[in-house]
């Protein structure tokens, strides 16, 4: 079991082996939760200057263990989130181009590996620095779909349930007997809903974007050493506000 890795950010474009080893990994998890192919994933972020990856590595870089992404919302492609549950209630294009006049996007894509399932590393850590970065990349709120496990943790993060679609927010993905729910940061400067803990821990880390942690595991009783390398280079201050 890893207990010392890197947690690193950058712009899916300025790294691409990474990007597939990424994609890699995440498909062999969903093969071995029996899940063939997600009608929202395709390949093509990775050629998108408006998609972020956070990845979870070892300390030499060659081993990913998991990560997440942030796709930043455009005006001209959709969002995972649109495509996945668009056909069950198409008001979610209009919610994401109301918040996109200010910044929006997705947090999506996040996977762990088996040698780091239950630590938090792949799942928690990654989800708290997709919500450091933001303040970089001029964003005024974040939406992601999320399992019933991270529902919890990313109401730790200030995070609510975006009742305006599905069923209060909730939705059959990415098949029949599996339960999504579309959670919605609206303050990502102020975090203000965040758990107090969780959020003086986060705006350290905005004034601190390379630095090293020992994390508890908020599911077991183990320490975790974590490198973080959270600035993401070349962001221009508002390029992503679609008006």
């Amino acid at each position: 079991m890893e207990t010392e890795v890197r947690i690193r950010a950058f712009r899916a474009t300025d790294d691409k082996e990474t990007c597939i080893k990424f994609v890699l990994g995440h498909q062999k998890v969903l093969e071995n939760h029996g899940i063939q192919k997600v009608t929202s994933s395709t390949n093509a972020w990775i050629d998108s200057p408006s998609v972020i990856v956070i990845v979870v590595e070892s300390i030499d870089r060659q081993k990913l263990y998991g990560g997440a992404r942030i796709h930043i919302a455009n005006g001209i492609d959709p969002l995972p989130l649109e495509t996945a549950t668009g056909d069950m209630d198409p008001k979610i294009y209009d919610y994401i181009k109301q918040y996109s006049r200010t910044g929006t996007a997705e947090l999506c894509g996040l996977w762990n590996s088996i040698e780091v399932a239950g630590l938090g590393i792949g799942s928690y850590f990654p989800s708290r620095a997709s919500i450091v970065i933001l303040n970089q990349l001029g964003l005024g709120s974040l939406f992601s779909l999320c399992s019933p496990v991270t529902l919890r943790f990313n109401q730790w993060i200030g995070a609510r349930v975006f009742t305006e679609v599905g069923n209060q927010g909730t939705f059959y993905y990415p098949k029949i007997d599996l339960l999504a729910t579309i959670i919605f940061l609206e303050d990502p400067l102020t975090l203000n809903k965040a758990h107090p803990r969780e959020r003086v821990k986060m705006f350290w880390m905005r004034e601190n974007l390379s630095s090293v942690h020992e994390e508890k595991s908020p599911f077991k009783n183990l320490t975790v050493r974590v490198h973080y390398e959270l600035e993401v280079k070349g962001i221009k201050k508002n390029e992503f506000n679609v008006v």
